[in-house]
């Protein structure tokens, strides 16, 4: 049902049963991500093999799967996002929650830039209905390839100041999506796709903001996508948390993103 569908009968519902959402029925939440340990794991310097002059042109590459800053140990790329406090994790979350405001906003277009021979961003959420745009600045022809359960495959050739618009808008999606370029064999990211707008990825602080939640008990999961969810597969369910009318800031997240031998 698209999604401008979907917020009208749930604002005929509550309008129905004399219910009506205020500003303080929803909050900002704020928190960050941060490696628990004292030995950070470190970037690894990449060798180019194909274009070497231009993937070295501004500074050398490193791998951008695991990014912790060394001054606060915040984890970079992470994807936080809010479910129900429930312990079926296939239970979704209910879209009569949501802020009204946010249940109608218009679909959005995400972009993928690929500058210096690595993906920008690197980790990229979205909301069903949102379109993706593949760009490629660069003076070099790139390749954009994914392979999804619920979204297509896609394989094209995006030459030199070009770009390759998706041409159907996404669809819901419960398992995250890798790209690449397969002509270079290093580059490579990540999106998650989710049907609600209570979501985020954290910047080069681990810190993350979602706007707009609702008040009430909730579980919050974090990803990553070298070692998957934290606490391993029952992260799956989340960490219990509530939100309250005022703006919540959580405690720290304690991720263990150490690569596994």
């Amino acid at each position: 049902m698209p999604r401008f569908r979907t917020a009208l009968l749930a604002a005929g519902f509550a309008a129905a049963c004399g219910l009506t959402a205020s500003a303080a029925d929803f909050t900002t939440v704020k928190g960050k991500v941060v490696f628990p340990g004292d030995k950070i794991p470190e970037r690894k310097n990449l060798q180019p093999t194909q274009d070497a002059a231009h993937c070295l042109s501004k500074w050398p590459l490193k791998s951008d799967d695991v990014i912790v800053n060394p001054k606060n140990k915040g984890i970079k790329n992470v994807v936080v996002w809010l479910r129900p406090d429930d312990t079926d994790v296939k239970a979704a979350f209910p879209q009569a929650k949501i802020d009204p405001a946010q249940a109608k906003a218009p679909a959005k277009t995400v972009e993928i830039d690929q500058p210096v021979c690595m993906f920008a961003p690197h980790v990229i959420t979205a909301r069903v209905g949102d379109t993706i745009v593949v760009k490629n600045s660069a003076p070099v022809a790139h390749n954009f390839f994914w392979t999804s359960a619920n979204n297509g495959s896609i394989n094209v050739t995006v030459p030199a100041g070009g770009q390759h618009k998706f041409q159907q808008p996404l669809v819901a999606e419960n398992t995250p999506i890798q790209f690449k370029c397969t002509i270079h064999p290093w580059m490579s990211g990540w999106v998650r796709v989710f049907d609600h707008p209570y979501y985020a990825v954290t910047d080069e602080n681990g810190e993350f903001e979602m706007k707009n939640v609702p008040v009430g008990k909730w579980r919050i999961v974090a990803w990553q996508e070298l070692v998957g969810f934290r606490n391993g597969r029952e992260g799956r369910l989340g960490q219990q948390i509530e939100v309250k009318a005022d703006t919540k800031e959580l405690k720290p997240l304690d991720f263990d993103v150490t690569p596994k031998q």
